[in-house]
């Protein structure tokens, strides 16, 4: 009998653990610093709002 797999989920922790780590191995930062600054970043980018549509043309 075969065993079915389950798929495995990747949340945004391990995003954010995963990319710190890497860019502290490349920069020698701790984890823990780059990841807050990556946290920082993304609430950041959700108060920017869209640009509106210009009426001149270019």
């Amino acid at each position: 009998m075969r065993k079915e797999s389950v798929p495995y989920q990747v949340n945004l922790k391990q995003i954010y653990r995963s990319v710190a780590s890497s860019t502290a191995i490349e920069t020698g930062k701790p984890v823990q610093e780059i990841e807050q600054q990556l946290k920082r970043n993304r609430k950041l980018a959700k108060t920017v709002g869209l640009a509106s549509k210009s009426r001149d043309p270019i």
